[in-house]
């Protein structure tokens, strides 16, 4: 317990926001397990239209993954922040005494882990579903590793940058794709790399460094973003 007079700090501050987060979800059960579902979802629809050709569908299982789990993010992209300015809780952010950024970020490493992480989990059954060559795997999931929470920091400058307008879901998802390209394809190309017999190590560093800026970078960046959308 924080003692009267005395201000929280900023780990005190992140269980506290991200175990309420975490009880939300729990109370929404069945929306929780939405991103999980649509990229089992785009799997088996993938396999089902590539008929039963192994060979093509491993070439192609990697570029599947990537987009599952791209697809399913954006799915939540939106509610990021939106409940929280609909109930006045964003403005209390603003009040509270510690960084705005830090409390983005928070929020963001929740949202990555409950449903990038999640999918990622289970990505080695999905690879097997479309026989993913069992060499390729490791470099599969480190991309995913670096390239989800990448994709979770970039989405959350898009959705406070639009957390004031009302049904923007397409808006989101209109901004959000192309910033997603690059991971996509440095996380894809990574994996299409190693199966050709070159050096994935490159596109994974890329990524990584990717990670760090953004880790730095975006949390500001989401935070003046939602300045801006409040004033």
């Amino acid at each position: 317990m924080i003692a009267p007079g005395t201000q929280p700090g900023l780990w005190q501050t992140a269980r506290a926001l991200a175990g309420r987060d975490l009880r939300l979800l729990w109370r929404r059960r069945g929306d929780a397990l939405q991103p999980l579902l649509f990229a089992l979802l785009v799997v088996v629809l993938f396999a089902l239209a590539l008929g039963r050709d192994p060979p093509l569908m491993g070439k192609v299982a990697a570029a599947v993954l990537w987009l599952a789990v791209l697809l399913a993010g954006q799915l939540s992209l939106d509610s990021l922040f939106r409940s929280d300015a609909e109930d006045g809780s964003l403005e209390q952010w603003l009040l509270a005494p510690v960084p705005l950024a830090w409390l983005v970020l928070v929020r963001v490493l929740v949202h990555w882990a409950t449903t990038a992480l999640p999918v990622i989990v289970v990505s080695p059954l999905l690879a097997e579903m479309l026989h993913l060559p069992h060499d390729q795997l490791p470099i599969l999931l480190a991309s995913l590793l670096l390239g989800t929470p990448l994709l979770s920091l970039i989405g959350g400058v898009v959705a406070a940058l639009t957390v004031s307008i009302r049904r923007s879901g397409i808006l989101v998802a209109l901004l959000a794709l192309p910033l997603f390209v690059p991971v996509l394809v440095f996380g894809a190309g990574s994996v299409a790399a190693a199966a050709r017999g070159q050096d994935p190590v490159g596109a994974l560093l890329l990524l990584a460094a990717g990670l760090v800026v953004a880790l730095v970078l975006a949390p500001l960046a989401t935070a003046a973003a939602i300045r801006i959308s409040l004033s």
